[in-house]
């Protein structure tokens, strides 16, 4: 991982604190300014690519670039393409919409398949134009910059078979055993969900996934046609920010939008995951009160957010480092 570029950073200008407002239903921070480097330093001719976890004040770097230089900020979190959760989710509001362009937010309904073969063909239509690319989806930004090899569509039988026997006793283990060597020493044999994709693949096509991804085309966004940014934060200060964030959350209405997928829920579904939303299910459901709902929901975003930070730290080395000036932060 490339060390703290603090030079890179404008030095007086905070990261938004940790305390949290929300406007127009979607949960925002304070109205301090992000730590983001001086705008003379950032090419209006290219791309701007932001990574960071969760909590950390990348969409409010965007929306200043945006304001300030122009362009379409674009959607690189795998959460926030889901119609049924703005709340839950942190997307923009409808007044951040308003003050700039913004692109693949919202745009999925629960029950389709969307993956990141899917998100790729749609970004690639709005190349048109300088983007601003943002979004913790570390899977959909290394897409985007390395390439990802076409891999057929799975049938939805052998999706149905999948999801049978990852339930079962046992399952996941069993898979991973099923895979081809080559796959297996690859992906995350602890990620139920990568691992179900790659014996769907392997089932379906009698190819292992990283035989498909040996053939990988080029990339949509090169290293020469973008700034690359990665945003990084102490990880108790970005816990704290986490906490506050789901509490404000809650009070803008978390809760009303799980209720309202209650009757339709299935943890099964790409769009079940976001998180908090099978805490917040199990509590509507009388399984756990509301407290502790909250407080698994906020351990389950923390996990989030250390996840985030390890693909960042293994596969985003040549991105640059911006780390979050936390000095005069607000906290609540």
């Amino acid at each position: 991982m490339i060390g703290h570029v603090h030079s890179f950073v404008s030095a007086p200008v905070a990261f938004i604190g940790a305390q949290n407002v929300a406007k127009g239903g979607r949960v925002q921070l304070s109205e301090s300014h992000p730590a983001v480097p001086p705008l003379h330093q950032i090419d209006p001719a290219r791309h701007l690519l932001i990574a960071g976890p969760t909590a950390s004040g990348k969409s409010a770097l965007a929306m200043r670039v945006a304001q300030a230089q122009g362009g379409l900020i674009v959607n690189a979190d795998a959460l926030q393409i889901w119609s049924c959760w703005r709340v839950l989710t942190a997307r923009p509001s409808a007044a951040d919409e308003a003050s700039a362009p913004h692109a693949l937010y919202g745009h999925v309904a629960p029950g389709v398949t969307y993956s990141v073969g899917d998100w790729l063909r749609d970004i690639a239509g709005l190349l048109d134009r300088r983007l601003i690319v943002v979004g913790g989806t570390g899977l959909y930004l290394t897409a985007l910059t390395r390439g990802l090899a076409h891999v057929p569509p799975t049938p939805p039988a052998v999706r149905a078979e999948g999801n049978v026997r990852l339930a079962a006793e046992g399952g996941l283990a069993r898979m991973v055993a099923d895979l081809d060597p080559a796959t297996r020493a690859r992906i995350d044999t602890l990620n139920p969900a990568r691992v179900q994709r790659a014996w769907e693949v392997l089932t379906a096509t009698g190819r292992g996934l990283a035989d498909w991804q040996a053939d990988t085309p080029p990339p949509l966004i090169g290293a020469d046609d973008a700034q690359r940014i990665v945003v990084t934060a102490d990880r108790d200060w970005l816990a704290d920010r986490i906490t506050a964030r789901f509490q404000a959350m809650m009070r803008q209405g978390a809760l009303e939008e799980a209720r309202a997928m209650l009757s339709s829920w299935d943890p099964a579904q790409q769009w079940a995951r976001a998180i908090g939303a099978p805490e917040l299910i199990a509590h509507l459901r009388g399984q756990i009160d509301l407290p502790t709902a909250t407080e698994r929901a906020i351990i389950a975003t923390r996990q989030y957010a250390k996840s985030q930070r390890i693909w960042f730290r293994g596969r985003m080395k040549d991105w640059k480092t911006v780390e979050a000036d936390q000095k005069g932060t607000e906290r609540n």
